[in-house]
């Protein structure tokens, strides 16, 4: 590959934003709108991959309507923070301990 630039891992609310955008989704929208027509995106909340559905981040947030993209990512970054932050469980948290 000639390409000398690092590959860009997108996650979080970035890749959120990318998904959105390559859905073509259109606000304002409501949650149960977005899950039906949306629900099976997997958003990456790390740069190992471990991804959400959209689904799963919008049962997990308390917002039912989003007036616009802005405001669907703000009301969601919360909930890819704390997935994020949850390191895949378990399984996340072994993995941290054993050295590369």
């Amino acid at each position: 590959d000639i390409d000398d630039e690092p590959d860009i891992v997108e996650f979080g609310i970035a890749a959120l934003d990318a998904r959105t955008e390559e859905r073509g989704v259109s606000f304002p929208v409501t949650s149960p709108e977005l899950a039906s027509a949306h629900g099976d995106v997997r958003v990456a909340v790390d740069p190992a991959g471990h991804d959400i559905t959209l689904r799963e981040a919008l049962a997990r947030c308390d917002r039912e309507e989003f007036s616009s993209k802005q405001d669907l990512l703000n009301a969601l970054h919360p909930v890819l923070e704390a997935e994020r932050e949850s390191g895949s469980g378990i399984l996340g948290r072994l993995r941290a301990l054993v050295p590369l």
